[in-house]
């Protein structure tokens, strides 16, 4: 069964509650998604390690019921 939207928005905003983040379905599937996520908890980490803190945000869904996932990970101005 698909991840919807949502769901993927509030596990995200779960673990990063002072981020902003956008959800966006690029096929229209609910299989793939693109996620633009900007949170000062992002400050001082390498991109490999902001996308792996998104992917824990998502407890073990990426891969799953969570088929692909673009990030945009960015630290605010």
């Amino acid at each position: 069964m698909a991840m919807v939207g949502s769901e993927i928005e509030r596990l995200i905003k779960e673990a990063f509650p002072d981020g902003q983040v956008v959800i966006v379905d690029l096929a229209g599937d609910g299989d793939h998604y693109a996620a633009r996520i900007t949170s000062e908890q992002f400050r001082g980490k390498s991109r490999v390690q902001q996308h792996k803190m998104v992917y824990d945000a998502l407890k073990g869904e990426m891969g799953g019921a969570l088929h692909a996932l673009a990030l945009e990970t960015i630290v605010p101005a």
